[in-house]
C-alpha cells in the first residue's frame, strides 16, 4: 500500500497503462484483459490487474493534471516497483494541419509547470520520454500498421485561459498539441530511473474548434488502446 493506492504490492504489475479517466481504465479492463482483479478503488481511482495475451499488466487512472499524475505515478514507481508507465490520453492540436484521431507518440513534454523543479530539482522546462518504451511504441505501430506521429507536446496546468494565443512555451518548443500530464510523468520517471511514454489521440483541433464528441470518445480511442496493449508484449 501507499498513501493514495490501497493495492497490495504484489497486486500491481511492473507495467502500467495509465489513462486519466478511471472509467476508461475500467473499459480497458472489461474489454481487453483476462483474469481481471480490481486492486484499488480509493478515491474512485480504479486500478485493475489482469493479463493481455498472457502478459500481466495493470491499468489505472492518473486523474487530471501534473499534481495528480505526479502522485500516482511516483507511488507506482517508488512503492510498487513499477518499471514502466505508458500514459494513454487525449490532446488538443495547436495546428490545423493535424487531424482528429491522429496518434502522437510524445518525444518530449514542455511545460510552465514548477512540478519537476520543486519536486526533484530538475530545472529543464522540457523533459523527454524515458527509457526504451518510446521506441517500442514506434516498432509496434509499424508492425500492426498503425500510423503515428512523433512530436513534442505542451503539458499545461491550465485548461481554460484568457488569451487564445498559443502559449510561449509551446512556441519555443514547436509543440504540436497540448495535454496536462506527460511532463510530471516524465519527471518522475527521470528521477526514479524508470521508463515512461505517452501516446495521445487528437480529440480537438484548437484553431478550427473541431472535436470528437463525448459519445465518440469510447470507440475513437480504440486504436491508441490497442497500440499500447500490443506494445506491452515486447517490454521486459
Amino acid at each position: 500500500m501507499s498513501l493514495h493506492i490501497s493495492a497490495k504490492k504484489e497486486d500491481i504489475a511492473n507495467i502500467v497503462l495509465m489513462p486519466g479517466d478511471p472509467l476508461r481504465a475500467k473499459f480497458i479492463a472489461d474489454n481487453y484483459l483476462q483474469n481481471v482483479k480490481l486492486v484499488n478503488q480509493t478515491r474512485n481511482c480504479f486500478y485493475f490487474t489482469g493479463t493481455y495475451k498472457e502478459k500481466r499488466i495493470t491499468v489505472g487512472s492518473s486523474g487530471m493534471g501534473c499534481a495528480s499524475i505526479g502522485i500516482y505515478s511516483y507511488e507506482l514507481y517508488a512503492d510498487y516497483d513499477v518499471d514502466c508507465i505508458i500514459r494513454i490520453g487525449t490532446c488538443g492540436a495547436y495546428t490545423a494541419d493535424a487531424n482528429l484521431l491522429d496518434l502522437i507518440n510524445v518525444t518530449a513534454a514542455a511545460s510552465e509547470s514548477t512540478y519537476a523543479k520543486f519536486a526533484w530539482d530538475i530545472q529543464e522546462d522540457a523533459i523527454s520520454h524515458q527509457g526504451n518504451v518510446f521506441s517500442k511504441i514506434n516498432e509496434t505501430a509499424n508492425k500492426i500498421g498503425c500510423s503515428i506521429n512523433n512530436s513534442v507536446i505542451h503539458s499545461s496546468d491550465i485548461f481554460y485561459r484568457k488569451s487564445g494565443n498559443v502559449p510561449e512555451i509551446a512556441l519555443k518548443y514547436q509543440c504540436t498539441a497540448v495535454e496536462m500530464e506527460a511532463f510530471a510523468l516524465f519527471a518522475n520517471a527521470k528521477y526514479t530511473n524508470k521508463e515512461a511514454a505517452c501516446i495521445l489521440t487528437v480529440s480537438d483541433i484548437i484553431p478550427t474548434g473541431a472535436n470528437i464528441t463525448a459519445a465518440e470518445r469510447e470507440k475513437s480511442l480504440l486504436p491508441m488502446i490497442q497500440l499500447a496493449l500490443e506494445t506491452t508484449l515486447d517490454l521486459f
